[in-house]
């Protein structure tokens, strides 16, 4: 698939491009760059939505070590600072669908990122395992702004 989308403004161009990269291989420097400080990350699992690049980049990475066989299939821009990005993946033996709502500033810099997931069952599947995971770490970004780090895994 070309994950070309000339409607969109030149930054947000770029920014795609390395999105495709830098989702699936989990670069949580690499996507750092991409996200604007004030980034707001709606997830299909918590209520309100979630400030700030440190907790985005938290649950985004997580998700993408929970996800298997994870593919983005299509793209539709919206407007020049707006695209959607359908995917599918596996979860706990759940086949899901998804798109990613991306909108950028003008510097191209991913100023919200909303999530929508079914079928029902693996977006569960995708909050227990999120929940298990980072539900702690992210509690305390939300109430502090501190990034607790991961503890390493043995």
């Amino acid at each position: 698939m070309t994950h070309v989308a000339t409607a969109l403004a030149p930054g947000p161009q770029r920014t795609l491009a390395a999105w495709h990269e830098v989702f699936v291989g989990r670069n949580q420097e690499r996507m750092r760059e991409l996200l604007a400080d004030d980034v707001v990350l709606h997830s299909p699992v918590v209520q309100s939505p979630i400030h700030g690049a440190t907790a985005a980049i938290l649950v985004l990475t997580t998700v993408g070590e929970t996800f298997r066989r994870f593919q983005y299939r299509r793209t539709y821009v919206g407007s020049r600072l707006d695209v959607a990005l359908e995917f599918s993946a596996v979860i706990d033996g759940w086949e899901l669908k998804g798109v990613d709502l991306m909108r950028f500033n003008d510097h191209g810099e991913i100023v919200e990122f909303e999530v929508l997931v079914r079928p029902l069952r693996a977006l569960s599947a995708l909050g227990e395992e999120i929940g298990r995971r980072i539900g702690p770490r992210l509690m305390q970004i939300k109430r502090t702004g501190a990034f607790v780090p991961r503890p390493k895994e043995i």
